[in-house]
């Protein structure tokens, strides 16, 4: 019999953090002491206010299918988090709780091009977008970031991608993974202006806001309606397991959305929706996990030039480190693997990020508990030899 074939839009880029942790699990099982440095999952439990409400929920029963567009509890929360922390009208009737903010890329992708669209994103930069768009049949157009920007995309960079091809959407994310680079305020209005005059749609991954170090996030519904603003509980709220995330968009692609989320989804998940509208008033815990992550941003900062890692870009917010390594190589996928064996510290290399120029970099990540992050920098420093 012959064997199966993998459809053509399946042949995407593997998700190398991923692989990176399948590897290092792997090790752990085998009897190895591993440290996690590479994933983007904060090293804390989901707030108690969260858990205590996901437990009270069990207790009375049915956790059954919910409406395709979310809870209209936590759609009105989440609505009300826009006037509160950004000063921002966001009516509950244009956000949909989505399946985390993975749900809400697929969603918005489908809701607002045909395939065939081309897309601009920057690199370095989140490799799903790139890996959905072309699985979706749109096409990523990739636009090179780096220090003169100060790793962050602009509209002037976008303008001149537009006009060498036409575009028909942009997607942003700040702060940023892997960079923890921010779009300043003024920048992002700049872009959302382009966006609207040049007929682009632009979608937001604002899924790291509440944990910025240099300066505030700004929202970029307050200089566009028409754009798609995409945010989660994974990052800020801890509740990466709990896949759910929130997308907000223009009234007219709001029926759309409920369409495909009856027919991809048919709800985001009940009770992580129920217990979510808990961590609103989980402040000072989330603030705790927050000055924990500063506190490791801030002896990375001290610690990696004494490695040898003084080049990165500027960690803003999120909790990553985007460093270059050209000093030890120009593989970094065969580094981190020698790294991950022979020093047992897990990292991301940056060819995840950036298939043009990642070879010579690699993100870390300062998400896990202190003492973890303090040990990885140790075995790093012992196998660096410096």
């Amino acid at each position: 019999m012959k064997p199966l074939s993998p459809s053509h839009r399946s042949a995407i880029a593997p998700f190398m953090a991923m692989d990176v942790l399948r590897d290092a699990k792997a090790l752990e099982r085998a009897g190895r002491s591993i440290i996690h440095l590479e994933l983007g999952e904060p090293g804390v439990a989901a707030p108690r206010r969260v858990r205590d409400a996901a437990a009270e929920s069990l207790r009375h029963g049915v956790i059954g299918y919910g409406e395709a567009l979310g809870d209209a509890k936590l759609r009105a929360r989440i609505a009300r988090h826009y006037g509160e922390r950004y000063g921002v009208d966001a009516p509950p009737d244009r956000v949909i709780v989505t399946t985390g903010s993975s749900g809400g890329f697929l969603l918005a992708f489908l809701a607002a091009f045909d395939s065939g669209a081309r897309i601009a994103v920057a690199a370095p930069g989140y490799p799903a977008y790139a890996n959905i768009l072309s699985a979706l049949g749109l096409e990523p157009v990739l636009l090179d970031v780096g220090e003169e920007t100060r790793f962050a995309p602009t509209a002037a960079i976008l303008e001149a991608a537009h006009r060498d091809k036409k575009l028909h959407g942009a997607l942003f994310m700040s702060p940023a993974n892997p960079t923890g680079a921010m779009i300043a305020r003024d920048e992002l209005a700049r872009i959302c202006a382009f966006c609207e005059e040049a007929g682009i749609i632009f979608v937001s991954d604002e899924i790291y806001h509440g944990l910025e170090y240099e300066m505030r996030a700004e929202t970029a519904l307050r200089f566009s309606h028409r754009s798609l603003v995409i945010n989660s509980f994974s990052k800020y709220y801890a509740m990466t397991g709990w896949r759910l995330g929130w997308l907000v968009a223009p009234s007219e692609l709001m029926r759309p959305l409920e369409r495909l989320q009856q027919s991809l989804a048919i709800c985001a998940p009940t009770l992580s929706q129920r217990a979510a509208l808990a961590a609103f008033d989980a402040s000072g815990e989330l603030e705790a996990n927050r000055a924990a992550y500063e506190r490791n941003r801030a002896f990375l900062l001290d610690s990696l030039p004494r490695l040898g890692l003084d080049k990165y870009a500027p960690p803003d917010g999120a909790f990553y480190i985007y460093a270059d390594v050209s000093r030890f190589t120009d593989d970094s996928i065969a580094f981190c693997r020698r790294m991950l064996h022979e020093a047992g510290v897990a990292t991301t290399p940056g060819l995840d990020f950036d298939p043009r120029r990642g070879a010579k970099t690699l993100r870390i990540s300062y998400a896990g508990p202190e003492a973890e992050v303090r040990e990885g920098v140790a075995r790093l420093e012992a196998w660096l030899k410096v």
